[in-house]
Formats: C-alpha cells, structure tokens, sequence
C-alpha cells in the first residue's frame, strides 16, 4: 500500500518563527510571567500536536483549547503541560478531564453545584482543576456577579474534589485604537481580583492583542497568547504591532496543467471570464475545499515572484490563474505567504473575502498537508 501525501499542495508552518514570536512576546512581558499557547481550532489551523510541542519548547508554561476533545487529543499524544479548556464543558463530562489532569473553564455556582453532587456519587481519584472565568465585558461566559463568584472561590476552596488552579477574563477590544470599553473592562476585572485574599497558580487577563498594546495593564501573572504566536496582528490593519512578529505560514500549490487560452474562450463556472486576447492559463490543484475561499474569484496569487490574477470562478478543487508567459507544469505558486519580493498575506486574503485573518487560517483544511521547517 502507497502511504503519504502525493497532492502538492501544502500548508508550510515555519516553527522556529513560532518560536520567536513567544520569545519576543516573552521578553516584553515581566520577569517570571507564565505565556499560555492558544492552540485550539488545530493551533488555528497551523497543527495542534506539532505548534504545542514547539511552543513548550520555547518556553510556553501550558495549552488553551476551546473543547475537551482538543485537550484529550494532546493528552492521547503524550503532551503532559497545563491545558486549559477556554469553553465550558458539560457537568457530565467533567470527570474525564479530572481523570486527564484537563482544567476546565467554570462560570456558575450551578455547575459546580452539580459537579459536587457528581463526585457525591462516584470515586474519582483526582480533583478536578478549575479556572473560575469572570465575565468583565466580553458578555460570553464567566462570572458577572461578585457575591456569586465568592461563594464559587469558596466552593473550589473547601471541598476535595476541586482544585482552585486559575482565574480569568477575556477583552472584547483590546485590539482597537479606542479605550474606553477596554478600560471599563480593566476596572471590572481589578473589582474582582481584589477581591480575593489569596490568587490562584495562573491569573490571566491578556489576550495577544492586550499582550501587544496594553502591557502596562496586566495585572496577572499569565498571558495566553493566541493569533500573534503565529505571527499575525490581531487587529488585522487598525492597529500596528510593536513586537517583531514573523508569520509562520505559507500556502503553496503547484501548475498542474497549462494550456494557451484562445481569445474569447471562457473559463470555469458561469463562463464569468473571457480571454481578450490569446493567454497562458494554469490550473492549479486547489479549491475552497480546501479552505481558498470561493469568494476570492477575482483575486491574485504569486507565481515566480509576480502577481497573476485568478480567472473565472474558484471551484472545490481546482482553480485557475492567468499566467504572464509559459511555466511549466510542477511550477511553484504561493497563494499565502512570499514569492520574490511580493507577498500575499492573510490579511490580504482577509480584506477580499471581508473578514479577518482568523477565519482565513482556521479554514484551511486538513486535506491541505502540513509541512513543518524547524
């Protein structure tokens, strides 16, 4: 049996410019200070298994995924660090993450009311961690009430089956140029802080975006950083990074096929281009199954260091690009990432599409192969 990737488009994730990103990141922040990988969605996108090995490797203290499975998934593979789960998982899956050494999220006395009951009834060996989220602002998940979120301390406190491991929020803009909701926030979390006689292990109020623009106001021990580990500015253009960030992916494909387009032929679905006149076009074997959005019919991508414009409509598997004279099959194309002089990066993808770079790594598919560089 023939075992591997033999379709040569490929996502290419550069680790050591991971690495750099949380070492940068790292220097800028107080001595001492814990930095959280935020691998969840796949790493976005980049890998979960192999972005959390480099990341403890460069010193992250542990993971923040979005759901149990993700946890498990590192856990499966041998990955013992701290990770935390960002969402909350149901009451009757709780234990699984005991019994992993998973921490989980928590932002009612109601779930840990029912956990307590739980553990009532059942012999569970390990306590479960808790990270006690408060809802400063985000209005997602979390605490919103100060006398609820005592008697959640003094819940996690007083009985076995828990263990009081971190306390959290989150920051709805923290990445825009205007403060004041920012700051509200702030103040909301410093109410609750202060509040407390003793803090837990892991105290964490930055975001990558509060980690890059608001460093003078952590007041926490621990940052969880997410997008800008993988090189990305978490405004997208609204606001200029101030650390030396390296983007850590390229896509790239290959000329699959080429052929002279005769003047008014016309190309892929709804014959919605026409050939003015005699041109090379390549067909290159990726599509918006792959995560290249449809919506970036029109669009461009790098061949040889030039910008070649993408003719007709993207279809699920293939797409096709006009070309500034011959290049022969097996001819390199990057559709994110530098070629030549010229880049196209995520936020370009981004503001065609009109939407954030987020969204355009974390749909990149798992049929994309990962290459990973070290």
């Amino acid at each position: 049996m023939i075992t591997g990737r033999l379709r040569n488009t490929e996502y290419v994730i550069d680790l050591q410019a991971l690495q750099d990103n949380i070492r940068a990141q790292r220097t800028a922040l107080p001595t001492g200070s814990k930095i959280l990988a935020v691998v969840k969605a796949n790493a976005y996108g980049h890998g979960l298994l192999a972005v959390s090995q480099a990341a403890l490797r460069a010193g992250a203290t542990g993971m923040c995924v979005a759901i149990l499975d993700e946890a498990l998934e590192l856990r499966d593979s041998g990955v013992e660090a701290m990770t935390l789960v960002l969402g909350i998982t149901p009451v009757e899956e709780a234990n699984v993450a005991a019994e992993a050494g998973v921490s989980l999220t928590v932002g009612s006395v109601d779930w840990l009311e029912q956990y307590h009951r739980l553990a009532q009834q059942f012999t569970w060996q390990k306590p479960l961690k808790v990270h006690l989220g408060i809802d400063s602002g985000m209005g997602r998940i979390g605490f919103t009430d100060l006398d609820e979120f005592h008697r959640a301390v003094k819940m996690v406190e007083q009985n076995p089956e828990f263990e009081f491991e971190g306390v959290f929020t989150h920051f709805a803009t923290a990445d825009s140029a205007d403060d004041q909701y920012f700051e509200k926030q702030v103040h909301r979390w410093q109410e609750f802080i202060g509040s407390l006689d003793q803090l837990p292990p892991y105290v964490h109020m930055a975001n990558s975006a509060t980690g890059l623009w608001h460093r003078d106001q952590i007041t926490a021990n621990t940052v969880r950083m997410g997008i800008s580990m993988y090189g990305y500015n978490p405004s997208g253009r609204e606001l200029k990074a101030n650390l030396p960030l390296k983007p850590i992916g390229t896509l790239k494909t290959t000329i699959c096929f080429v052929k002279q387009l005769k003047a008014g032929r016309s190309v892929s679905y709804g014959a919605t281009y026409t050939a003015a006149k005699d041109e090379w076009l390549a067909t290159l074997p990726i599509g918006y199954a792959d995560g290249y959005p449809r919506s970036l019919t029109g669009f461009k991508v790098l061949v040889d260091g030039h910008y070649c414009d993408i003719a007709g409509r993207v279809c699920m598997d293939q797409m096709m690009v006009r070309l500034p004279k011959y290049y022969p099959v097996g001819t390199p194309v990057v559709l994110m990432g530098k070629s030549g002089n010229l880049a196209i990066t995520a936020e370009d993808l981004a503001d065609k599409v009109g939407t954030i770079n987020y969204e355009i790594l974390t749909n990149i598919s798992n049929r994309v192969h990962r290459v990973y560089h070290y």
